[in-house]
């Protein structure tokens, strides 16, 4: 239950989020917030594989928005090294403190699009 409420929200973001991406190219930044509450979602659900997955989906297009937003870079640099740190931990099984980083890095991804 907790993957489709956080799912639903995350959809909710991404959408307003992908509104923004007409004026300021934040496409990126929209579809690494959308794997990363996905990957929080399967997190908390106690489902590492899929939220290695995710998260990963997550650094490939946080790693395009910072090259992407120079002005956002800190905190898009910050978001990477938690979205890296939730898939060391996703792997070893951890999902809980996988979901703690990228709860961290979804965080540092909001103040990025400002």
């Amino acid at each position: 239950m907790k993957q489709v409420s956080t799912t639903f929200a995350v959809g909710i973001l991404a959408l307003f989020l992908s509104s923004q991406a007409l004026a300021s190219d934040a496409g990126h930044t929209s579809e690494t917030m959308e794997h990363a509450g996905q990957a929080l979602a399967h997190g908390e659900d106690g489902h590492a594989s899929e939220l290695v997955k995710h998260a990963e989906k997550s650094l490939h297009h946080a790693k395009a928005a910072e090259k992407a937003h120079a002005d956002a870079h800190k905190h898009m640099t910050e978001a990477i090294k938690h979205i890296e740190e939730s898939i060391k931990h996703g792997k070893m099984g951890h999902a809980d403190e996988g979901a703690k980083h990228m709860k961290e890095a979804m965080q540092h991804i909001r103040e990025s699009a400002h």
